[in-house]
């Protein structure tokens, strides 16, 4: 539909309520007409596009959140910077939750071309994320192997260690 400008408009649907069986203070207040938006880029989209189109931005929104929070701990653990691990859980966890509630709720926007891709590059942060993860957790658990048995060398005295004597006796 064009405006009388020359302009494309965006045209909503609202219900219109029926004045002749309505007392008039009620239809003053409660009839909902169309209304006529502007719309800066020229088509003409229905109601239930833009709709869409907001709920695929909340949902990129919700996917670079996540993705910010991923990448801010993957550069922290590849640079070895100090980490507050229980942050950065803490934190992704609620952005995780948020993600998987509003995909849930909006399953059609699955076949959306950028959401699709925003998974796809939140998967491969979240890989690169996990091997970094792995990798520090190895390290720690080494380090905690030579703990424990340099604790253990210094609490025996040999008895029931099983070393031979020099002899080999």
């Amino acid at each position: 539909m064009q405006a009388q400008d020359g302009a494309a408009a965006l045209v909503m649907e609202q219900p219109v309520v029926d004045i002749e069986a309505t007392p008039i203070e009620a239809a003053s207040s409660d009839a909902l007409l169309p209304v006529l938006l502007p719309n800066p880029g020229g088509a003409v989209i229905d109601g239930t596009e833009a709709v869409k189109s907001d709920e695929v931005r909340g949902l990129l929104a919700a996917i670079r959140r996540l993705e910010n929070i991923v990448e801010e701990e993957t550069a922290a653990l590849a640079t070895g910077k100090k980490i507050d691990f229980d942050d950065f859980s803490a934190r992704k966890s609620r952005s995780m939750l948020e993600f998987v509630r509003l995909m849930r709720a909006r399953m059609h926007l699955g076949a959306e071309v950028e959401v699709t891709e925003e998974i796809q590059r939140l998967r491969e942060k979240l890989e690169r994320n996990r091997s970094l993860l792995e990798m520090h957790y190895d390290a720690v658990r080494e380090v905690a192997a030579i703990i424990v048995r340099a604790i253990k060398d210094a609490e025996s005295d040999g008895t029931y260690t099983g070393r031979t004597t020099q002899g080999g006796k």
